[in-house]
């Protein structure tokens, strides 16, 4: 890794196959997948295993024993930490607080983390905050400054301090309309049934 003050510091790098600006520090033993881009001051810890195609921004971080699948983007001032799974496809925009401890206190750590788990799809507005041992569903979204106090559904669109569901999103990500005889058509022409009044379905999916 180049250092500050290096005459060079400027120039990018390939390493392997994915590229890594030089005012990153992606440790060794870290693995990262292809076409995967790390950022400036980003920090990718030992043990810590990112897939392909993803965009890790300026200024994150990613602790060890985290999962991230394939094509995430990480905006800047995310810091995803240890027990943290994030699936294929997850969108974690600028300055989402991920948290893993119930019961914080400094220098005082629990015996094992509670595991968050981001499924596939799912997006993090802008300044929200997910409690430790959450799962966020698949393809659900988290409006910008929510606070996820409870898992969210799959598909689910939540709002709010603490966060509620107000709505259902669509794959596209777009809001679905008001369901007629139980069922939901987006706009892009994909279609969903409502299971229950917490939870609906995709039938193609």
């Amino acid at each position: 890794m180049m250092k500050f003050g290096d005459e060079k510091q400027n120039e990018v790098r390939t390493v392997s196959d994915y590229f890594c600006h030089p005012a990153a520090i992606v440790e060794q033993g870290a693995k990262i997948g292809a076409r995967t881009r790390v950022w400036a001051f980003a920090h990718v810890v030992k043990g810590a295993t990112i897939g392909g195609d993803c965009n890790i921004c300026d200024h994150t971080f990613i602790e060890g024993d985290v999962q991230v699948g394939d094509r995430v983007t990480i905006k800047s001032g995310v810091c995803i930490w240890a027990s943290i799974t994030v699936e294929d496809d997850v969108f974690l925009g600028p300055n989402v607080c991920l948290t893993n401890d119930k019961n914080p206190r400094s220098r005082k750590y629990p015996t094992e983390f509670p595991k968050m788990l981001l499924k596939q799809g799912c997006s993090l507005g802008g300044n929200c905050t997910i409690l430790p041992g959450l799962i966020v569903g698949r393809w659900a979204m988290v409006g910008a400054g929510a606070v996820v106090t409870r898992d969210v559904p799959d598909f689910g669109l939540v709002v709010g301090n603490p966060a509620r569901l107000v709505g259902w999103v669509c794959r596209c990500g777009n809001k679905l309309p008001p369901a007629v005889n139980q069922r939901f058509t987006c706009s892009c022409g994909e279609r969903f049934i409502q299971v229950s009044k917490n939870e609906i379905r995709n039938p193609g999916n």
